[in-house]
C-alpha cells in the first residue's frame, strides 16, 4: 500500500436547487432522507446527531444549496462531492505538486478543515479533514 495521501471516504454530497428547502422536503417525503424540519441538509452515519459524528470519520452530509451559489466554483455541473481525507495539508500538497489547481483558502472550524481543488472539467473538489476527537488515532 502506498503512503501517498488519499481519500478515505465521502464526506458529503451537495447540489444546487432553485428552492433548496422545497427540494429537501421532497427528498424527505418521498425517499425518507432524514432532513430535519424545514432544513436543507441531512446527516448519515454512525452518529447522525452531529455533523462530525463520534470522531468525524463516519458520517456523510447530504445538502441542497441555492441555485446561484458560487461555492461550487464555475464547473459545468450543479453538484459538488466532499471527499474525506485524514491529512488535508498532505493531500493539498500532493495535488499542487502534480500541477492541479488548488485553492489557497483553507477553512478551519469546529467541524474540521476544508480545502479545495478543481478537477479537469472545472468541478470543485472539496476535501475535508474531520476534527479528531480527544484520544482518537489516525
Amino acid at each position: 500500500m502506498s503512503d501517498r495521501p488519499r481519500v478515505d471516504g465521502i464526506g458529503g454530497v451537495f447540489f444546487k436547487a432553485r428552492d433548496p428547502g422545497a427540494l429537501a422536503a421532497w427528498y424527505r417525503e418521498h425517499l425518507g432522507v432524514p432532513v430535519a424540519g424545514t432544513g436543507t441538509h441531512a446527516v448519515f452515519g454512525e452518529d447522525a446527531t452531529t455533523p462530525d459524528g463520534a470522531d468525524g470519520s463516519a458520517v456523510t452530509i447530504w445538502s441542497t444549496f441555492p441555485a446561484d451559489t458560487s461555492y461550487f466554483g464555475g464547473g459545468p455541473t450543479g453538484w459538488m462531492i466532499n471527499y474525506r481525507v485524514p491529512d488535508l495539508d498532505a493531500m493539498l500538497g500532493q495535488l499542487r505538486a502534480a500541477g492541479v489547481s488548488v485553492s489557497d483558502e483553507v477553512q478551519d472550524g469546529e467541524y474540521g478543515r476544508c480545502g479545495g481543488a478543481t478537477d479537469p472539467v472545472g468541478n470543485r473538489v472539496e476535501l475535508w479533514q474531520p476534527p479528531r476527537a480527544a484520544g482518537a488515532r489516525r
